[in-house]
């Protein structure tokens, strides 16, 4: 794969553009294509066997596109579908996850620590992250819980006033995320309500943004296999969902941090 492939980046719907963007900040000059299944979202209530389904399907138009790595940018399909879409792709192009990056970080620096941990349904039933912490062999304990509403309010674009702010503590008041020493979003539209987090806990317990984790990580990857670009021209940028609404497009600013625009790809046609 030529090192000017594009980063295939995938998610449920917007809510990995704050990925997406985490990356073009850090390497502006990588070619991104992005594809929210819109159709499809919220994944985190959605089976395993949906989610693969989707993943897979999704992955054949990022390989159509010839991108040369494809990240999961969702935890639900991270923790349902990572295995499957590995093998599908097989050598065409490098397939990162958003939840392999967050327990390397974790190994290097919170060995010893109890953390909590908040995210979908299915990333929480699927006790993946807790199962990764304690296979490392660190004593690292993680104490997850769903919050299943989170989600659909930053969409809708209840955050930072008296609605979320009573949600949200609601959700970190539950006795499962009782003494902490850290707290770990393992949800891409988590980043948006960092700052309300942050004030729940007065900054006394750190709060893990997994956004720059895994920029990093893919950084590290693309650099690993020799396909970074060196050039410092920006890289293109195509963003593309399976149902487009107004709406969809008028959220991209929050969670892109600049106003993009969205192109109905139709998928599941």
């Amino acid at each position: 794969m030529p090192n000017s492939a594009p980063i295939g980046i995938f998610d449920s719907g917007i809510g990995g553009l704050t990925l997406a963007h985490a990356i073009t900040e850090l390497i502006p000059q990588e070619p991104i294509i992005y594809f929210g299944d819109t159709a499809h979202l919220p994944y985190g209530d959605k089976s395993a066997t949906a989610i693969q389904a989707y993943s897979v399907k999704i992955c054949n138009l990022l390989l159509e596109k010839n991108c040369k790595l494809i990240l999961i940018a969702c935890n639900s399909a991270s923790a349902a579908a990572y295995d499957l879409v590995k093998t599908y792709v097989g050598t065409k192009a490098v397939v990162v996850n958003v939840i392999d990056p967050v327990i390397q970080y974790l190994d290097q620096q919170w060995a010893g620590k109890t953390l909590g941990l908040i995210g979908t349904k299915q990333t929480v039933n699927s006790g993946i992250y807790a199962r990764k912490a304690e296979a490392l062999g660190k004593d690292i304990h993680i104490q997850s819980l769903a919050t299943p509403l989170l989600a659909p309010m930053i969409e809708e674009g209840f955050f930072n006033n008296t609605i979320s702010e009573q949600i949200i503590r609601e959700y970190l008041e539950q006795d499962v995320l009782k003494n902490i020493e850290g707290l770990i979003l393992a949800c891409t539209h988590y980043p948006l309500i960092k700052a309300q987090i942050d004030q729940f806990y007065h900054g006394q317990i750190p709060v893990i943004d997994t956004s720059q984790i895994v920029a990093q990580e893919i950084k590290h990857i693309l650099e690993k296999h020799d396909l970074s670009i060196q050039t410092g021209e920006i890289g293109s940028r195509q963003f593309f969902v399976s149902d487009y609404t107004d709406s969809f497009e008028k959220s991209t600013q929050l969670f892109f941090g600049e106003a993009i625009k969205l192109t109905q790809y139709p998928i599941w046609d």
